[in-house]
């Protein structure tokens, strides 16, 4: 009776350490399933959608933009929930390098993968532009809660106009002013 009873309490344990590996291994693999996650559902509770529509003094207006101030165009990007297809209105256009990034939050939190998009001149004392992929540099833009002050990885450049756009969630209805950025490529005209 006795081998018995050590029979049953080893079986138990060993049901026990197992379940905890099988557990610990669920959280990894959902850890890593996070991290991979699209980008645009993280940035859609993160964001800072709106903005006061101040810019870096710096950052250059574009002198001859595809899509001038007031004009509208369709954003043709998720960088958020609610944008794709969206009618813009250009409020800002300026020539830049922008640039993806990852950076680690500094409010905490996993890191934010391939970012779009943070501009040279949110940069704090960057150097000459274009960065190249792996350069870091500390950024001073609020686009994101934890955003400024993080150090940023440079995941790629591109030397392009960037535009400040107002537009109405296509989800949710809300009005969304000055958002910044989207890329050139990232819209197209009003049909």
């Amino acid at each position: 009776m006795k081998n018995i009873k050590y029979l049953f309490g080893a079986t138990a344990v060993t049901a026990l350490i197992l379940g905890a590996c099988g557990a610990e291994e669920s959280t990894s693999e959902h850890g890593s399933h996070e991290e991979s996650m699209d980008h645009s559902e993280m940035e859609h509770s993160g964001m800072d959608h709106s903005s006061s529509g101040e810019v870096p003094e710096s950052l250059a207006e574009a002198e001859d933009p595809t899509y001038p101030v007031d004009s509208q165009a369709i954003i043709r990007t998720e960088h958020m929930a609610g944008m794709n297809g969206a009618t813009a209105t250009i409020t800002g256009a300026f020539d830049t390098t922008a640039y993806a990034v990852t950076y680690t939050p500094e409010t905490g939190g996993d890191p934010v993968e391939n970012h779009k998009w943070v501009v040279h001149e949110e940069l704090d004392n960057p150097g000459e532009a274009p960065l190249a992929q792996g350069d870091e540099a500390t950024m001073n833009a609020t686009h994101m809660e934890g955003m400024d002050g993080a150090t940023a990885t440079i995941d790629s450049a591109e030397q392009t106009t960037v535009y400040m756009v107002s537009y109405t969630d296509t989800e949710t209805g809300n009005e969304v002013q000055h958002h910044k950025w989207v890329t050139e490529d990232e819209l197209e005209p009003l049909e």
